[in-house]
């Protein structure tokens, strides 16, 4: 096993080092998802179950891996998702994540219940991030809140929308350990009350993009456009929130096939490799946000650890374009891609071997 981040060559090793640098309630907390855990490894096998047709002879030298995102330049097709509590990885909190973000040259969203804040965040590191919000006051608050990411200049303005309930994590219950967000539910009935209203009204007060994270049908993914929304975030809380859903993938290819050209859609939920990357990509995706993945960097190292799991990502996603034969994004489409049956039993690690690493 690795001793330090810099010696890390797999993703694999990444996550061995963030499991040895972890306390054992902070560990679960990250690699958990609700109740059985179906819906954590519904996302795993979605992608699982998908195929390359690579094509071949088409002079793959000089490989371009960059995007626009929030009409700025990004490295990858990627950007690092909202997790709130993230002290319990590393003391920085939120300040780790957008460093690195910027240090690389990708996005990153700032979680409204991660430590230390909305504004202590960007003034630290600047960068391109984007704001998501647990609603925790009335409508009044949630328009203020807007007001301030507006004026600190964040790039974009996000709305949790899955999260009705805490998910019901047994690792957690198990353990008989309450993360800080469970720690202060004060105003959490707010998120409950959450309709399509405030949504409208919202949307009415900003210029800035407006997304909706945690879509996961075509029929809330209509009535998103017909409230003029900017971006659809496809996501079922990384499997932590509902149990038995749907796959994000699976999820995606019925969204996009319906709501195509209408506005750019988002997705994360169980993408650990280029190859995900790719796949999603493939199926007609804008970005992909990364949660857990850069939460075992963090755990690792840090901004450091963050840093090295985007430089393996990017060396893994240039591979696969190469190997597919294509040299931008844009050429990347469904006819490089087919059904076929998963070979590798999915759960939190199966991405990850022959890298042994356990629960």
């Amino acid at each position: 096993m690795v001793q330090s981040i810099k010696e890390a060559q797999t993703l694999g090793q990444v996550v061995q080092l963030a499991k040895t640098n972890s306390k054992s309630e902070s560990w679960n907390w990250l690699i958990g998802g609700a109740e059985t855990e179906s819906t954590l490894k519904r996302n795993r096998q979605s992608l699982d179950q998908l195929a390359f047709r690579p094509r071949v002879l088409r002079s793959v030298d000089k490989i371009d891996t960059t995007t626009k995102l929030f009409g700025k330049n990004s490295r990858l097709p990627i950007f690092l998702a909202p997790i709130g509590g993230l002290v319990q990885l590393n003391s920085m909190g939120s300040i780790a994540p957008a460093k690195a973000a910027k240090e690389f040259g990708v996005s990153c969203f700032v979680s409204s219940v991660s430590e230390p804040g909305m504004e202590p965040t960007i003034k630290q590191t600047g960068g391109n991030l984007i704001y998501q919000l647990y609603v925790r006051g009335d409508d009044t608050w949630v328009i203020d809140q807007l007001n301030r990411a507006t004026e600190l200049g964040y790039s974009a303005f996000c709305i949790t929308v899955d999260s009705a309930h805490y998910g019901r994590r047994e690792r957690d219950k198990l353990a008989g350990y309450t993360p800080p967000a469970r720690r202060t539910p004060k105003g959490a009935r707010y998120q409950a009350q959450l309709n399509w209203e405030l949504i409208k009204k919202i949307k009415s007060k900003t210029k800035l993009p407006i997304i909706l994270k945690g879509i996961a049908t075509v029929e809330d993914a209509l009535i998103s456009i017909d409230h003029e929304i900017d971006i659809i975030y496809i996501s079922n809380h990384g499997g932590r929130q509902l149990d038995f859903g749907l796959g994000t993938t699976e999820v995606l290819t019925e969204i996009i096939n319906t709501t195509k050209d209408h506005c750019e859609i988002y997705v994360d939920g169980g993408f650990y490799r280029g190859t995900d990357i790719i796949k999603a990509i493939c199926l007609g995706a804008t970005a992909i946000g990364l949660g857990r993945l850069y939460g075992y960097g963090m755990a690792a190292d840090g901004v450091d650890g963050i840093i090295r799991v985007l430089e393996i990502l990017e060396e893994e996603i240039i591979n696969a374009m190469a190997n597919l034969g294509v040299t931008t994004l844009s050429e990347l489409n469904k006819d490089l891609i087919c059904k076929s049956e998963p070979v590798v039993e999915p759960t939190a690690f199966s991405a990850f071997l022959p890298v042994k690493i356990s629960y």
